[in-house]
């Protein structure tokens, strides 16, 4: 379904980057993905927070740093109904809240939270913004990933505040968790390596649909980012690549099978 008017409470339904160089980011986005950036309301407004667009369709957002020591990132914001029952189910089960849920003018209401184990993660209850209006082509939002050291803990988590259960998959020689919505598939858990630093914290991967990925990666190379694991062939998933832009912010490029 690549353009979506609205998505089921605990989908995955908003990708947004937080970038130390707004006018740079949204020019390596415009070159790799052919991105166009288009403000979401005046500064004082929004701060500089903008849309970028595929086609006209919203598909990501991204925003200057607003509090400082913050790292470049991209985040996922999950879909609900009720942004404050979110918050409140958050703190309920050991999450601090980043930002406490309020109003973006009439474009809906969020949440911003972190949990030991769960990441840090947003919820988007919508009111004239939905979600992006357009996933898994070339160029959209496609997956995300948590990983993290305790995937019994984050399943915990998850399952209390966004309602969501799972389904526990062989994958080579670890256990993949699928993160499912009723019957759906919408995002997955991935054990940390051994070899991970226990500070090393939990924390979602964003992936972005490709039509080609060892050309996607050599072009974010031409346009200054860096490649934190290269392309490889995943078995019924496709060919995906770890890569990160010129200021840091990590996120993975995947042609699906």
């Amino acid at each position: 379904m690549p353009e979506r008017t609205s998505y089921e409470p605990g989908t995955p339904s908003w990708v947004d980057l937080a970038t130390p160089d707004l006018d740079a980011a949204k020019r390596f986005y415009a070159s790799l993905f052919g991105w166009e950036a288009q403000a979401a309301g005046t500064e004082e407004e929004t701060g500089g927070y903008a849309f970028f667009l595929l086609d006209g369709k919203r598909v990501a957002g991204v925003s200057p740093i607003m509090t400082e020591g913050f790292p470049p990132v991209w985040s996922t914001y999950i879909s609900t109904d009720d942004a404050d029952a979110v918050a409140e189910r958050a703190k309920a089960s050991g999450a601090s809240l980043l930002a406490e849920p309020m109003d973006i003018m009439d474009t809906g209401r969020m949440t911003f939270l972190m949990h030991p184990v769960g990441g840090a993660i947003g919820a988007w209850q919508p009111g004239s913004h939905t979600g992006a209006e357009r996933v898994n082509d070339p160029g959209c939002f496609t997956w995300c990933e948590l990983h993290t050291h305790d995937v019994d803990g984050a399943k915990a988590f998850g399952a209390v505040v966004f309602g969501w259960t799972f389904d526990d998959q062989p994958f080579g020689e670890m256990i993949y968790t699928l993160v499912k919505v009723g019957e759906t598939g919408v995002a997955g858990i991935v054990p940390f390596t051994a070899d991970v630093p226990d500070e090393v914290p939990a924390n979602w991967m964003t992936y972005f649909a490709v039509e080609d990925c060892d050309a996607s990666v050599a072009k974010l190379e031409e346009l200054g980012g860096s490649v934190l694991m290269r392309p490889m062939d995943v078995p019924t998933v496709g060919r995906f690549a770890i890569v990160a832009d010129p200021f840091g912010a990590q996120f993975g490029v995947i042609r699906n099978a």
